[in-house]
């Protein structure tokens, strides 16, 4: 497969102006131009201009004085250009926002605008001051001030690294959000622990909303190539969605994000097929669909397919394995990769067998096969974008993880990540596993001579049972709990009375599951019993019906480890569509966003450590 680099990683224009003539577009069967070492370079345009730049050959910067490094400067004569070899800042005298360029071979392309609001939330009219406090190598930093109509002064320093995708924006006096203004339809809120929140600005009604993150919000900007990244420190706070237009125009115009006294970071990613999205046709129910979109680069691509009742699955598309026919299932945050045979048929708890719905050719082409399943029925809007790395990524491709890490640092990025609760658990010997050791002993008649080793398989099986069902144990507890949560915030809020019955039902549905398996799975007293027996009457009997009773207490031990293993798994799965419905909820009626806050910590809470066949990740 060809690989690309994403743009974001481009050239750096404004660095080559005085090496090369004006750049011209690059058609596609031209081969990309080499990228020159990435530089910080800041401009003082001289003049300030009343319309945003054009920043697309050495012409436009006629007049501009380049600040030499190292070097600082308490005021411009003009606007303020700022580029660190990927993505540009300008700060323009006549503009309250900073714009945002992404960096092409062909042409700085325009990405996005950043405002400062004070705590309620008042935006500043045109930047009164522009100062240039740090301009080195390795990074530059400008401090902007500004006054909203009310008179309030806010400050904040704007800092842009070496190479990097991202600026960070660290508040100063009067600093109470930052807006982040980038037309999109579609908004993610990566989820690392159960599914994507993907908010469709057409089904959203309200003009102004507030949504639950875990410190990040991500845009899906332009048309496909484009991924505008917010990072933040503080988690505690919810990020307010600002709507305009209507029908198939309608958009998420921005994105608020309350400082709270802490850093953000706003990242650019740009390039080619950076991202996809389309409608399902429930035509393609079972089908093999050709995608038009292919990779740009090997990477851990997610895959988010909307579902009947308005909720995402979120699945991890299938690369073709280096050697033979078969896929690779690129690992999650650490976890080793999962070899996948060339039919793509996986098993799991709740959709039993089933084909891997979205897979890439050797050429990065991708497909999709919508599931035909009862458990889970795909149906409309699909989206895909880079979640992680994978060991073939190039060095100068981003991703979602990518922009965390090289933000928060990798400890803060780590624990927001939750890296051990995302550890599966596995104890004792599966009961499948007992029936596969018991069976080929009694077959061949050495019960007697391996009798240590039949107790500690049995041993292992009672142990395996009792883990498998603490999981449904606190599956169900959290469910009551939830519930009676629930309960007390309907009555304290009647007017969210039809959100929070929403929320009910499916925190009921724990229950209606259990009750459902509750005579199969018996308990853990009762597979102890039965181990009993079966010491008593199986272990040491060398007589002609000794492999009869060895058959009949497997088969009545894997009733029940089948049972408990797809309870816990349909279990999972409501608590994953619990935190999910809470987010959008939140999105569609922002009163109810501290609830659904409290929400999403309980069920992440819930969901850590799954055991090994809750079916954590598909």
């Amino acid at each position: 497969m060809r690989r690309l680099s994403v743009s974001c990683v481009g050239v750096l224009i404004l660095s080559v102006w005085s090496q090369a003539s004006a750049a011209e577009p690059v058609q596609a069967a031209s081969p990309p131009p080499a990228r020159p070492r990435a530089t910080i370079a800041v401009w003082d345009t001289t003049q300030a201009s009343a319309e945003p730049l054009v920043l697309r050959s050495q012409a436009d910067r006629k007049g501009w004085s380049e600040i030499a490094l190292p070097g600082t400067l308490d005021a411009f004569k003009g606007d303020t250009v700022m580029s660190n070899g990927r993505i540009i800042l300008v700060a323009r005298k006549q503009s309250p926002a900073l714009a945002v360029y992404a960096v092409r071979p062909e042409g700085a392309v325009a990405r996005l605008t950043l405002r400062l609001t004070d705590d309620k939330g008042q935006p500043t009219g045109p930047l009164e001051r522009v100062s240039l406090v740090e301009a080195a190598k390795a990074a530059a930093c400008l401090e902007v001030t500004g006054k909203t109509a009310g008179g309030t002064s806010i400050t904040a320093r704007v800092r842009l690294k070496r190479g990097d995708v991202a600026l960070q924006v660290e508040p100063g006096a009067g600093a109470g959000r930052l807006r982040v203004e980038c037309p999109a339809r579609y908004v993610v809120m990566p989820d690392f622990f159960a599914d994507d929140i993907v908010v469709d600005a057409r089904t959203l009604k309200v003009d102004q909303t507030e949504i639950p993150t875990d410190n990040f919000v991500m845009h899906l900007a332009g048309k496909g190539d484009a991924l505008a990244l917010c990072v933040f420190e503080n988690r505690q706070q919810d990020v307010r969605l600002s709507l305009s237009g209507t029908a198939d125009q309608r958009t998420v115009a921005a994105s608020e994000i309350g400082f709270e006294g802490k850093k953000v970071w706003v990242a650019v990613l740009d390039g080619p097929r950076l991202w996809h999205a389309r409608e399902l046709d429930p035509k393609e129910t079972g089908k093999t669909v050709s995608l038009d979109w292919s990779m740009p680069f090997p990477g851990q691509w997610r895959v988010d397919f909307s579902k009947a009742d308005g909720l995402v699955d979120s699945w991890e598309m299938l690369l073709q394995a280096p050697k033979g026919s078969g896929y690779v299932k690129p690992s999650w945050l650490g976890a080793g990769s999962e070899s996948i045979p060339p039919t793509r048929q996986r098993w799991n708890t709740v959709l039993g067998s089933y084909a891997y719905p979205c897979w890439t050719d050797r050429k990065g082409q991708g497909f999709i096969q919508p599931l035909k399943s009862r458990a889970l029925k795909f149906q409309g809007p699909l989206v895909i974008y880079p979640i992680n790395r994978v060991k073939e990524t190039p060095l100068d491709a981003f991703t979602v993880v990518d922009v965390m890490r090289n933000t928060l640092g990798v400890g803060p990025c780590e624990y927001i990540l939750d890296l051990e609760g995302q550890k599966s658990e596995y104890k004792g010997r599966a009961t499948c596993a007992v029936r596969d050791s018991l069976t080929p002993i009694y077959s061949s008649g050495q019960q007697t001579s391996r009798r240590s080793e039949i107790n500690q398989i049995l041993d292992e099986g009672l142990t395996f049972v009792k883990h498998i069902r603490s999981r449904i144990t606190r599956y169900v507890e959290f469910s009551h709990a939830m519930q009676a949560y629930l309960a007390e915030q309907k009555s304290a809020h009647p007017e969210l009375a039809g959100p929070i019955a929403e929320l009910e039902r499916i925190a009921r549905e724990v229950d209606a599951r259990l009750a459902a398996r509750v005579e199969k799975i018996k308990t853990p007293d009762h597979v102890a019993a039965m181990n009993a027996d079966f010491r008593k009457d199986v272990l040491e009997d060398d007589g002609p019906g000794a492999l009869a009773k060895c058959r009949a207490y497997t088969k009545a031990l894997v009733t029940i480890g089948d049972n408990q293993d797809e309870l816990s798994g349909e279990c999972r799965w409501v608590v994953k569509s619990l935190r999910q419905k809470a987010g959008l909820l939140s999105a569609q009626d922002p009163r109810i966003a501290s609830i659904a806050a409290v929400v999403r910590a309980k069920t992440q809470e819930a969901l850590r450590n799954p055991a090994g066949h809750e079916g954590a990740h598909h």
